[in-house]
């Protein structure tokens, strides 16, 4: 019996990554769940997917540096299954003054949230078959003036547009998407009172359930002719001035 169809989940620990390493568990996938500083809930993560039966390895890497991009890959290598799904979710969202954002920020966010998705989409590509599906997580601020979050905000735009090239460019053998959130988990970067201040202002009124953000990756997984779009996943954020 052939061994199932290996996913690699970069940023897999818990939050949006958990999610979209849950859905593709459920669709019969085995999973290489990556994480670099969330290590026990990773573990925790690992127990509950392992507890459906499928295969789930673990892997600890820093993909702000290319040889933590190479550490994954080769161990999804040492996997007996061939690779079909990569997810790059890892990110880092910080906030800062473009005035005063220093170099070695900047480049901490670039080489995690675009350097390392351009990386892993390589060597993804490079060991993939005819089927082979690549979602680059982005965000809905790609489009937005986001001037707290410079870094972060060019780095998805820039993501948005990798997906695009690389789609066109590994075509027809593989295809690349991106799922674009917009308000579905808070983070530290925004206080409570401005998080429910940006809820109340969205056309659809709430934000975002994981079994939604579950379902555009659903959807990607099953859809074999759609490559090179990015689906937006915001209640109506996107169309607010």
């Amino acid at each position: 019996m052939a061994a199932e169809p290996l996913a690699i989940v970069t940023g897999a620990a818990r939050r949006m990554g958990k999610t979209f390493a849950q859905t593709l568990v459920r669709n019969g996938y085995a999973i290489l769940l990556h994480y670099w500083a969330a290590e026990s809930e990773a573990n925790e993560t690992a127990l509950e997917l392992r507890a459906s039966g499928v295969p789930v390895y673990l892997c600890r890497a820093d993909l702000r540096r290319p040889e933590g991009v190479s550490e994954l890959f080769s161990q999804a290598d040492q996997t007996p299954h061939s690779l079909h799904v990569l997810v790059n979710n890892a990110g880092l969202l910080k906030a800062s003054d473009p005035r005063t954002l220093s170099l070695e920020e900047w480049d901490e966010t670039l080489n995690l949230n675009l350097r390392a998705p351009f990386l892993c989409a390589r060597e993804a590509a490079a060991r993939m078959k005819e089927g082979g599906l690549i979602v680059n997580v982005t965000d809905v601020g790609a489009s937005k003036t986001w001037a707290r979050f410079p870094a972060y905000s060019v780095s998805k735009a820039g993501l948005e547009a990798l997906t695009r090239i690389l789609a066109r460019s590994l075509a027809p053998t593989i295809r690349v998407n991106a799922i674009a959130p917009g308000l579905a988990l808070s983070s530290s970067t925004v206080s409570d009172e401005e998080w429910q201040k940006l809820v109340r202002r969205l056309p659809l009124g709430r934000v975002a359930t994981m079994e939604e953000m579950a379902s555009a990756l659903e959807f990607l997984l099953h859809n074999d002719y759609v490559t090179g779009q990015t689906l937006v996943i915001d209640g109506g954020y996107s169309l607010l001035g």
